[in-house]
């Protein structure tokens, strides 16, 4: 499977944020923020995440996966795992869950210390907080393959 990418999604009740790895699977880099009139119009959302797959070669989705901080899985997660099946229908591939838990706080505190303003945040949050879910994933992959050998 080398050359084919690993895309990472954070997704939110209006917004999907996007980021793919690079073809060796080091690095994470943030692509856009899928937005949507409202939470349930999803047809739009996966054309365009088809499409990037496409654009991409993507060969695997890693999708944030929001737990509660007690470790139960509420009504967003419940909605994050329909979205999933949704999503290994339409493209065939493999969508693996990663705990997402803390990731926006991280990439608000990264855009804060970055001197974003507050107003122009949100229009970041979801695609930074998607290299965070991919990139977490990507490392725990690399210690599994270090710790195999």
């Amino acid at each position: 499977m080398t050359g084919t990418r690993i895309m990472g999604l954070d997704y939110g009740s209006k917004t999907v944020g996007v980021a793919v790895s690079d073809e060796l699977g080091i690095t994470a880099q943030g692509i856009e923020t899928i937005c949507r009139t409202s939470e349930n119009k999803l047809r739009q959302t996966c054309a365009r995440i088809e499409a990037l797959i496409e654009e991409y070669n993507v060969g695997e989705i890693v999708l944030g996966f929001p737990k509660n901080m007690n470790n139960t899985i509420g009504e967003r997660a419940e909605k994050t795992l329909a979205f999933r099946e949704m999503l290994e229908r339409r493209t065939g591939l493999f969508v693996a869950m990663w705990d997402e838990r803390l990731t926006t706080v991280e990439a608000e505190r990264t855009l804060m210390e970055s001197g974003v303003r507050r107003e122009h945040r949100k229009q970041y949050v979801d695609k930074i907080a998607a290299v965070y879910i991919l990139q977490g994933y990507l490392d725990y992959r690399s210690l599994q393959k270090q710790s195999g050998e």
